[in-house]
């Protein structure tokens, strides 16, 4: 990886200045954890890698309005220890704890996870069940957009040349909300998901689901929200015969692949039952407050 500048800017604005006006390839450097090693793979071509960890506003987390505005290259280790973000969003920090080991944790980031489009990203689906955006700046100035439409191929995004993710904003919860994300793995630690689901439900004084998102990650290209599933679960208190159904539906919307990890047969079924668990979770949390 022959790096031919390193850039360290001060604000976001000289950022995009910065990835915008070279003829070379970028890199923005969020946490660095999968930069070197793909970079190492991927080319020998000069290089150019921007440092956005040194901006504020990227490091930050900010609980607005009862919503999360989180700078994208907040390492995981702050933000796992951030209780006023776990109260309101447990799935979402659950699926950051899950990023590589204590050392990676302290360099890894949410908004790392998110760019890097990884099939198996553990926060994604997360992020997904959250209904969170993703803002976008670029030299044409500033856009939103919707998390499950970030990542569009393995280890693909949406952003152009020049574009920068600065910030990932999440919506206040209704009263009655929580998350859960659960995934299955060959080993008991630090790999990587065979299979994963994330699920946010919202009940009301009764204990009828009024509202849910579900999606499901390493079982197609990309994170996928499976509107199918979120629908068994509405008007229901999340009873066995909607919670199969939710589990039907998130086994139906899989597309995975077979390899040494997992079998296509085994990959559709696992989701359908993590689906079905994290389910029970975010409902259990959900009641609890």
């Amino acid at each position: 990886m022959p790096v031919v500048e390193y850039k360290v800017p001060e604000n976001i604005d000289a950022a995009v200045s910065m990835l915008s006006n070279t003829q070379l390839s970028t890199k923005v450097m969020a946490g660095g954890t999968d930069l070197i090693i793909q970079s190492r793979a991927q080319s020998s071509d000069p290089l150019v890698v921007v440092d956005v960890k040194h901006i504020d506003s990227m490091m930050a987390a900010v609980i607005v309005d009862g919503g999360l505005n989180l700078g994208p290259s907040m390492s995981c280790a702050q933000f796992t220890a951030r209780h006023d973000i776990k109260a309101i969003y447990p799935g979402l920090v659950e699926a950051a704890y899950l990023i590589g080991s204590t050392q990676v944790q302290g360099r890894s980031s949410i908004g790392g996870n998110l760019c890097n489009a990884s099939p198996a990203a553990d926060t994604i689906p997360a992020l997904i069940a959250n209904g969170a955006e993703c803002v976008i700046q670029g030299p044409q100035g500033e856009r939103i957009v919707a998390a499950e439409d970030f990542v569009t191929g393995v280890g693909q995004n949406c952003m152009a040349q020049g574009e920068l993710l600065t910030r990932i904003q999440i919506a206040a919860p209704q009263a009655n909300t929580s998350d859960a994300y659960l995934r299955f793995i060959p080993r008991t630690e630090m790999d990587i998901a065979v299979a994963g689901a994330a699920v946010s439900v919202t009940l009301d004084a009764d204990g009828t689901c009024t509202a849910a998102r579900v999606s499901i990650g390493a079982v197609a290209t990309t994170a996928l929200l499976v509107p199918d599933a979120a629908k068994a679960l509405i008007g229901t208190k999340l009873d066995e015969a909607a919670l199969a159904a939710a589990a039907a539906a998130a086994t139906a919307a899989s597309k995975p692949i077979s390899d040494r990890r997992g079998t296509v047969e085994f990959r559709r079924h696992v989701v359908g039952v993590l689906t079905r668990r994290a389910a029970v979770i975010a409902a259990e949390r959900a009641k609890e407050k």
